[in-house]
Order: structure tokens, then sequence, then C-alpha cells
């Protein structure tokens, strides 16, 4: 949905299709656009297998902050003549490394996009944007914001196997106020071709996958090297508590995860549980994974907070599909959720996301997982 009036938009354009065409509909459209690059804290190398021949279809790895994806942010923005800048968010993105490596030794599984959609996206980025007196800050995320209400609403996008509203139920209402999501309103495919008939270079750029920080998905080679005397060898146990082998850091393993355990029993395993305190990870059954409901803390609602249990859909990890639930609000800043049916591998340190329908009303950050 896109203003009615002519605004001055701050796009933050991540060098991807998205963000491209984002830029490209809002100066269509006759908006004032600036283009923003932020850089935050991935390796400044040309990635292996890539082009800038925009006949071509761009292979190799990419990252969301690379030497290359500001070349292309750049090439796009010129294509569009409109003003781009580059800001270096390096030590504020260092906040977030940080938050990732202490989750990892807590025993809990971090979000790292959450965070920085919070504190840098919508945060940090927001701050930049008023000091040029841009009136909206626009990103490439698929979701919708609905402004024609007085009070925003955040919603699912269009592309359901795409939304990305999951991860920014963390935006306040008066970043909502602020926030436009233009390809909210599409599909993939769709804002490929819209690219590729306005002749944008990176209509066919594959889409990031990675955390951009952990380009090689080895997480725990990152909490190695960022706190060394955290990692150690420990004890592998079965669900009776029993040494079934070692392991070499707690931070190695995630709840659920049934590959690369390092151990066999004869039969599947999955862990199911991490004690960072003991330096152990518990092995156990499916059966062991499912949960009748969670515990969160640091929440934000979108509608005022619920004073009574209400019926919702909740996620538990992006990826995930959304479980009939009810939720309730315990304490401040706090909430419970109830499935109506188990549910597999609730981790603690991911978000639980609530919806009414297609309208994300809130969530916050899961403490404990209760099980069945």
């Amino acid at each position: 949905m896109l203003p009615t009036r002519s605004s001055k938009i701050l796009v933050a354009m991540s060098g991807g299709v998205d963000s491209s065409v984002v830029a490209c509909m809002l100066k269509e459209a006759g908006h004032e656009v600036v283009g923003c690059f932020m850089r935050l804290g991935s390796e400044d190398s040309v990635e292996e297998g890539y082009t800038c021949d925009p006949t071509k279809v761009r292979e190799g790895k990419q990252g969301c902050c690379s030497v290359n994806d500001a070349d292309d942010a750049r090439l796009v923005a010129a294509m569009l003549e409109i003003p781009f800048y580059v800001l270096n968010f390096r030590a504020d993105f260092g906040r977030i490394i940080n938050y990732f490596v202490d989750e990892y030794n807590a025993g809990r599984t971090p979000n790292p996009c959450v965070r920085c959609n919070d504190w840098l996206k919508f945060g940090k980025l927001l701050n930049y944007a008023q000091t040029i007196d841009a009136d909206f800050v626009a990103t490439g995320h698929y979701a919708r914001v609905d402004h024609a209400s007085p009070t925003p609403r955040l919603l699912r996008g269009v592309d359901q196997s795409k939304d990305q509203s999951y991860v920014l139920f963390g935006s306040k209402i008066d970043r909502l106020r602020k926030m436009l999501l233009p390809i909210g309103e599409m599909v993939k495919p769709d804002v490929r071709a819209y690219a590729q008939a306005h002749k944008l270079p990176v209509f066919n750029k594959p889409d990031s996958q990675e955390i951009c920080f952990v380009p090689d998905n080895d997480y725990a080679r990152l909490v190695t090297e960022k706190s060394p005397n955290a990692v150690h060898v420990g004890k592998i146990l079965d669900r009776d508590g029993k040494q079934v082998g070692e392991h070499p850091g707690h931070q190695h393993f995630t709840i659920g995860q049934r590959r690369k355990v390092g151990v066999a029993l004869g039969y599947p395993i999955y862990v199911t549980h991490r004690d960072p305190v003991a330096n152990t990870i518990t092995v156990g059954l499916k059966d062991d994974l499912m949960s009748i409901g969670l515990k969160a803390s640091q929440t934000n609602w979108l509608i005022d907070p619920p004073q009574q249990p209400i019926r919702c859909e909740a996620k538990i990890r992006y990826n995930s599909p959304p479980e009939p639930a009810t939720v309730q609000v315990t304490g401040d800043g706090q909430l419970a959720i109830t499935f109506d049916k188990p549910v597999e591998a609730v981790t603690c340190g991911q978000a639980v996301v609530c919806y009414l329908g297609d309208q994300c009303i809130g969530g916050g950050w899961i403490d404990e997982a209760i099980s069945s």
C-alpha cells in the first residue's frame, strides 16, 4: 500500500531484487526516493561465482551487506536517478553479533534477523530517516502495513510462502506509522517480472539464504571464535540421564536437531534439551520434543494487550506453520501460549508470534516450553 500523497521516502536497498523493485515502484509513483545501503558486518570481498553482467544469472552465495550487494544497490539507484548513501552501521551491528553469541552460550537459539529489524532497519535507520526529513522508511519485506485506520496494522504478506511479518513483530506502533512495505501486496514471481520489465539488472539475482554474518552457516564456529573459553567438550545424555557419547560444545546443537548429533542408538534420535551450565545435551525420541504450550517474555503488542485469554494462531519460528492456540498476558512483558494440540521443538530464544487471521497482533521471546 503506497502513500496517496507525494512523500519523501528512504528505501533500505540491500542490492537484491525485492528492495530494488520497492525503490522503482516508489519512484514510478512520483515519490521523492532516497536509496540507502547499510554497511553491516559481512566481509568486504567479491563473492565467488558472482557476475556483474545483467544478462546472466547471478550465481554463488549472496549475503545482504557485501561489497557485491552495495555495488548492485548503487547501480540500481543510478539507473533510477535517485540519491544513494551508504551508512556505516558496523559498530551497531556488533550488538547483534554479541547477542547471537551470548544466546548460544546461554543454551538458547537466537533469531538475529528479528533483532536486526528492531535495532537497525527500523531503529537506527529510522532515526537517520528523521534527520533527512523523510516521511517513511521502505523495505523489501513480504509483509503489509495497513495505514487506513488510526492505528496501523501489521499484516501477513500476500505471498504466504514468503511472508515475513514474523520478523517484524517487534516493531512498535509508532514505527509502523513510518513503515512502508510495497511488495507485501505481490508474489515473488511478479516481483521478478516487474524487475525484468523495468530492466533492473538484479531481476534474476538469487535470494539470500544464510545469516549475513555466518555465510557458511557454521554458527558454532563463529561462537567459538568470539568466545573460545565458553565452548568445551561435554556429555551427550539419553532420556534416562545415561551418558551415550561426547559433544564438542553444547553450542553446536539446537532443539529438534537430528543430523550430526555424533551418536547412533539404533533408532532416530533428536536433541531434546541443552544444559549450558552442565554443558550437556540430551537426546531422545520425537515424542520428547512435543509441547502443549510455552512461556515468553519481552513481549510487544500491536493491539491493546488482551485482558482475557484470546484465541489466535501462533508461530514458534519463522518457517513453521501457524498453530491454533490460546494466548494470555501473564504479567508485565510476559505471555503464555496453550496450543490446541502438541507442537514440535518449541525452542528457547526463538520468537513466538501471534495472529488473528492475517493480522500480526504481537509476540514475545520464548523462555520455556511446557511439555505434554
